[in-house]
């Protein structure tokens, strides 16, 4: 795969340093100078001391990434939100996990993500999953269509540069503020092996959260994280006694509109650091939360 950039400033640079500041670690260079890759100026093959002047178009053929063998194409519908010729965002349906798990399901979204990729004659068929998701949790999911394009945003991720925001229905008669911060140590407990709660040697936990609407018995609240535990956003509302609906791991009351919790990952927004711009992406409320949050009387106008 080649990408080209046109240097822009006014004052030569060498290479190297141009590379380095559109985000590509020292470790993706090397990777690319010894393992198949090259670089050009001007379509002259350079080495990274090259300087570059303003003007110059600056091309790089990225090394091959590895294809793993364990992710099996698995064709079956996309909702595809986003796509260009570095990243993929896909609505994600509720029940599908993001990865392969133990159990060697055929069908991950990693999977149908590779028969897309494979069906589209993509440069690239490796999958690399920039934001994962929760088996039962539905939105937005970010994949990279090459490894660069996963090295230069990683670093992105819980900064504002990287925001998602969520949607979740939770229950609980106790009032919530309208903006409010969720501050507490998670870690394992002696539950299940994937429930977390509060312990005292747990790792600092920060949501942020906005209600939206609110009754007697429910709430609907956006959410911001700003670490990523796991299940962070269920453990933190169940802790402070407002459980998700349909969450029986964290004990949120059952409906008989789900079948999962009551979550949502209703926007992202991401800094393209290959394109150098701004990406604001939205996914609606499904069906089933919708519904629910009807018969809770619970207003949806103007979620985000």
């Amino acid at each position: 795969m080649k990408l080209t950039w046109t240097y822009q400033d006014v004052a030569p640079i060498k290479l190297y340093t141009f590379l380095r500041q559109i985000g590509m670690a020292r470790m993706q260079i090397k990777k690319a100078k010894f393992h198949g890759g090259e670089f050009f100026v001007n379509a002259e093959s350079v080495h990274t001391n090259y300087v570059v002047h303003q003007g110059d178009e600056v091309d790089m053929v990225l090394a091959p990434d590895k294809v793993s063998d364990q992710v099996i194409p698995y064709p079956a519908p996309l909702d595809i939100v986003y796509e260009d010729r570095d990243y993929l965002v896909v609505n994600k349906p509720a029940g599908i996990a993001s990865i392969p798990d133990v159990a060697k399901s055929p069908d991950t979204m990693a999977n149908r993500v590779k028969a897309y990729l494979i069906a589209t004659h993509a440069e690239s068929t490796a999958i690399h999953v920039v934001t994962r998701l929760d088996r039962d949790t539905s939105g937005l999911m970010l994949f990279a269509k090459h490894s660069l394009a996963h090295s230069v945003i990683d670093s992105l991720l819980h900064t504002d540069n990287m925001q998602k925001h969520y949607l979740a229905l939770v229950s609980g008669h106790k009032a919530l503020p309208p903006h409010g911060w969720l501050v507490l140590r998670l870690g394992r407990t002696t539950d299940f092996y994937m429930h977390r709660g509060v312990v005292a040697d747990g790792k600092v936990s920060v949501t942020e959260y906005r209600t939206l609407a609110d009754t007697d018995e429910a709430k609907l609240v956006r959410v911001r994280l700003h670490t990523g535990r796991t299940h962070q956003i269920r453990a933190h509302f169940a802790a402070i006694g407002h459980p998700l609906y349909g969450d029986d791991l964290y004990g949120g009351p059952a409906v008989p509109e789900l079948d999962h919790q009551a979550l949502h990952c209703a926007q992202l927004d991401f800094w393209q650091p290959l394109t150098q711009q701004m990406i604001h992406l939205q996914a609606p409320l499904p069906d089933d939360m919708q519904q629910l949050a009807t018969r809770l009387q619970l207003k949806t106008a103007n979620l985000i």
